[in-house]
């Protein structure tokens, strides 16, 4: 079979891109107008849907309250263990190099300079680390930039250097091909002209404003070694939102808060971990499947299926149960920190770029597990397809079948169906409020705020649904619709202050 769908792909090549890249868009617009045409032509059934939903959104949410329970203990006991004592027993330790590579464009020189000074605190030998400033050449300043940078702190790490990215036909600007220039030329520095094995080499793909626990790269040596599949690997911290996150607006916060929660509870989740925003791999793998692609904004997600399906499914992602902390979405003033954030949503959501791809992968790619990469296709595409879905069904779709069909609101369950709806969504409170224990509990002691500022905290909430909408729901169906219709997306980089 996958001969055969490799033969179509090749035939009609610009026929079938669209066809797969008309399916998220259709899906999501069916399901948010599902209430519509369902209340006229089978209302019961929509009825039943819509409480299944209900119910099953509640079970998310202390799914989710339990999930982020236990991988935040993991984080606790793994930050109390002394790695580098660890790894000093582990054979070939001293090989060991990470190499970093930090894209980034019009980041403020301030914001990287803390990044750096920030990884001085590695218990990890910080002669052994290689930092590379992947700036864009585009960018005006970016060399005096880098220059004071390496000037700065040369003699701290076993290098610093930095790459300025050209425009290049063919290329998409972002995050991705400015990461595969910078990789491709610290090979070729390191591996080729310095020598350095790269089986003994990582590299990890670090936001500019991505704060690691001072024992990221100490445990990240003890994993990689001990992986007895280490090349076949991919690693994971919690990346969270912490750095500003009483600075930002109170919707900000919200949704900033949902999604460091989100990102530490599928620490503990197996498959359901994919690479995101900041992480690490081996160097040896990353040339295996020639560095990122430069034809793709949102990189992580990419690379993780670019390895999975180039290796035949023996790929996994290991997860690191410590903490990198992140800048929520922020600008120098209230409306600009929104309109900041609403741009980054944009850009995440424009993920569903890639399920087209995956698709195409999954149906042609020979000699994959099935199960597996069924699996983890059908997650990645029910995430893509509850981003834009899940606030319509949650918020009104059970009363609109009372407002379009009077006379099924006139039967038990279309009268009870909006009061059932809500009981059942007012339970999902108690999660939410446990979710702010934990998340309470999970921030760094130098970050706690004033007690009055903790108790008016829950009250922000209250805006959930329109911050849902509007921070949530709007942006993905944007960018679903947009990729329906054949459009692209610009690259804005989140600004950061």
């Amino acid at each position: 079979m996958t001969a055969f769908f490799d033969h179509m792909f090749r035939t009609y090549p610009v026929k079938t891109r669209r066809a797969l890249e008309l399916l998220p868009g259709l899906m999501t617009w069916a399901i948010i107008l599902l209430p519509v045409y369902g209340s006229f032509f089978f209302p019961i059934f929509l009825a039943y849907t819509i409480l299944f939903f209900d119910v099953y959104a509640l079970y998310k949410s202390f799914w989710l309250v339990i999930t982020a329970q236990i991988a935040t203990r993991k984080i606790r006991s793994t930050q109390e263990i002394d790695w580098m004592k660890h790894v000093d027993t582990l054979t070939h330790a001293r090989k060991v190099r990470h190499v970093l590579i930090v894209p980034n464009y019009k980041e403020p020189l301030y914001k990287l300079r803390h990044t750096l000074l920030e990884l001085t605190k590695q218990t990890f030998p910080l002669k052994r680390l290689h930092i590379v400033l992947a700036m864009e050449e585009r960018e005006e300043h970016a060399k005096e930039k880098a220059e004071t940078l390496i000037h700065e702190f040369k003699r701290t790490f076993g290098s610093i250097d930095a790459t300025f990215h050209p425009d290049l036909p063919g290329e998409v600007k972002g995050k991705s091909s400015n990461e595969a220039w910078a990789g491709r030329y610290i090979y070729q520095r390191l591996c080729v002209e310095k020598q350095y094995p790269i089986e003994w080499m990582t590299i990890s793909s670090v936001d500019a404003d991505s704060l690691f626990d001072p024992q990221y790269f100490a445990l990240l040596t003890h994993a990689f070694l001990s992986h007895p599949n280490r090349y076949r690997r991919f690693w994971q911290s919690a990346t969270v939102y912490h750095n500003n996150i009483w600075r930002v607006p109170a919707p900000t916060r919200i949704i900033s808060f949902f999604g460091s929660l989100w990102r530490t509870s599928i620490l503990i989740q197996g498959d359901r971990l994919i690479v995101n925003a900041t992480y690490s791999l081996s160097f040896r793998l990353l040339k295996e499947i020639d560095f990122w692609d430069t034809d793709v904004i949102p990189e992580d997600y990419r690379i993780f299926f670019k390895a999975f399906f180039r290796m035949k499914g023996d790929m996994a992602v290991e997860p690191i149960f410590l903490k990198t902390s992140m800048d929520a979405a922020q600008s120098h003033t209230y409306i600009d920190s929104l309109k900041n954030k609403y741009q980054q949503e944009r850009r995440w959501a424009w993920g569903v770029s890639d399920i087209p791809l995956f698709f195409r992968w999954w149906l042609t790619v020979p000699h994959v597990p099935f199960w597996r990469k069924t699996h983890l296709l059908y997650h990645v595409t029910l995430d893509h397809l509850l981003w834009p879905t899940n606030w319509f069904i949650i918020t009104v779709a059970a009363n609109i079948i009372p407002f379009l069909n009077p006379e099924f609101s006139r039967t038990t369950l279309g009268y009870t169906l909006p009061q059932l709806a809500g009981f059942i969504l007012t339970l999902s409170l108690a999660g939410i409020f446990a979710l702010i224990v934990i998340d309470y509990r999970n921030r760094p002691a130098h970050l706690k705020t004033s007690k009055w500022r903790l108790l008016l905290f829950p009250f922000e909430f209250i805006l959930l649904p329109v911050v849902g909408f509007l921070l949530g729901a709007l942006p993905a169906l944007i960018s679903h619709t947009q990729l329906m219709f054949g459009k692209r997306i610009e690259y804005k980089v989140t600004e950061k202050i």
